[in-house]
């Protein structure tokens, strides 16, 4: 039997880190995001024999595995079980204990059998436990982070917040991030029936959505749009991003702005393209719009918002930038040339970068929605905008990777025309004025921070 350890200590109190791990959203919140993990199936709770069915891989080989929870002390432990799955034998405590101060000390404690029986097999013992490493610091950092953000802002009052675009991404972490919070989410849905009260049906296309599903919400996010990435922009591509963004914003702003008890914020996604390409020059929220086609659907797209600030409700534009996770958006599509050896710069490489950590963005909606002084135009993106360039050196460096085959402008306009031109090489230097003012704080400021935490690749 192998053991391993990995322990933290946290500047919240037992009954708070105990409380966050039994709220729905916490297990996948702790889910690293370079892994592919789905749950597939639930009965009972952690606090009365519960069981967990995943489907993950485990090396090359898909897998379902099974856990079931077998110990429950209140603020003390947690254990789960293997029933079935990778390992002969799996058992994972969680423990938690009182510090002077009102801190906590959280010890994660592993004891396995490898597949087979395999006992003695030194690699495989080496790989699970440097796995296990690299997953339990991702997992103590991001449960510190989210405990951080939930409690600077802690005032008492638990929000119902309703969220589009809620299985993207983004979205997905966000409903999970609220969720674990204590939080209640109810996700607007389209294509099939809610499966619950906390699923509401709309479809902006034919501009459904009924106001009651609506009363008494906090606040709504607005993440929902076509994709804009993918294929080469059609003239009909193009129609549908426009359309999507104005006709899902206007119907969710005019609905939002008729309710009977109308929410305090309304959150809209926008995008850092709202001021064109400007080579060097630093874009705080004060700056103008610019040219091009997406700074059209950013001016459209953030014009449609005005009827909820027009009712009264305090509006919130997010202008946000590259927004780096292994789980999806531009840094998913490419790392898999990176891990292989074929990554380099775009274009001339000089063109800025405006980023923000999948985190600091969860963190700033968060921010968004509790913090009065946040309202129009954010910029969503960390203090460092980079050079393409110096983005693709630090990722190499990351992924211990050459960069060393670039992609130069010809190739990326023939090869992807003008989506190429506008999602590659353009260049926003954009800078968070606006959300640092209200006193919010990154936790990625510069590019590699983000990318070792996201990747699993961080130092001691």
């Amino acid at each position: 039997m192998q053991t391993f350890e990995y322990a933290s200590e946290f500047d919240h109190s037992v009954e708070d880190v105990f409380a966050w791990h039994l709220r729905p959203g916490a297990f996948e919140r702790l889910v690293p995001p370079w892994q592919s993990v789905r749950v597939v199936e639930r009965s009972g709770e952690i606090s009365d024999g519960g069981t967990v069915t995943l489907a993950l891989r485990f090396g090359p080989a898909p897998v379902r595995w099974t856990l079931r929870h077998t110990g429950f002390e209140a603020n003390r432990l947690i254990r789960d079980e293997q029933v079935s799955g990778p390992f002969s034998r799996w058992i994972h405590e969680h423990r938690f204990q009182p510090m002077e101060g009102g801190r906590c000390r959280l010890e994660d404690h592993v004891e396995w059998d490898p597949p087979l029986g395999g006992v003695g097999d030194t690699m495989s013992e080496r790989a699970v436990r440097s796995q296990l490493e690299r997953l339990f610091r991702f997992r103590h950092l991001r449960l510190r982070n989210d405990l951080a953000r939930h409690h600077s802002l802690e005032d008492g009052r638990r929000l119902t917040v309703a969220i589009t675009g809620s299985g993207g991404f983004i979205g997905s972490q966000l409903t999970w991030m609220l969720r674990s919070g204590g939080h209640r989410v109810i996700r607007l849905i389209r294509g099939r029936e809610p499966a619950g009260s906390d699923e509401v049906r709309w479809n902006p296309k034919r501009a459904e959505l009924d106001p009651a599903d609506l009363e008494g919400v906090d606040a709504a996010v607005h993440l929902a749009g076509e994709p804009i990435a993918g294929i080469r922009w059609t003239s009909e591509k193009k129609r549908a991003i426009r359309e999507s963004r104005e006709r899902g914003t206007l119907l969710l702003a005019r609905t939002l702005a008729g309710l009977s008890r109308r929410p305090a914020a309304f959150v809209s996604a926008s995008g850092v393209h709202y001021y064109g390409s400007r080579g060097s020059e630093v874009l705080t929220e004060e700056s103008p719009a610019g040219d091009g086609f997406l700074a059209e659907v950013c001016r459209v797209w953030e014009r449609a918002a005005v009827p909820a600030s027009e009712g009264g409700i305090r509006t919130v534009r997010l202008r946000t930038g590259m927004v780096l996770s292994p789980a999806g958006g531009a840094l998913g599509t490419m790392l898999l040339p990176f891990r292989v050896g074929v990554g380099g710069r775009l274009g001339s490489g000089h063109q800025f970068m405006s980023w923000i950590d999948l985190d600091d963005h969860l963190g700033l909606i968060l921010h968004a929605l509790r913090d009065d002084r946040l309202e129009g135009g954010v910029n969503a993106t960390a203090p460092n905008p980079v050079p393409n360039a110096g983005f693709t050196s630090v990722l190499g460096r990351v992924l211990g990777r050459p960069t060393l085959i670039p992609l130069p402008t010809l190739a990326v306009k023939g090869l992807l025309g003008e989506m190429g031109r506008e999602l590659l090489l353009v260049s926003q230097r954009a800078v968070p004025r606006r959300a640092q003012s209200a006193g919010f704080r990154f936790f990625s400021e510069g590019v590699e921070d983000s990318l070792r935490f996201q990747l699993g690749r961080m130092e001691e």
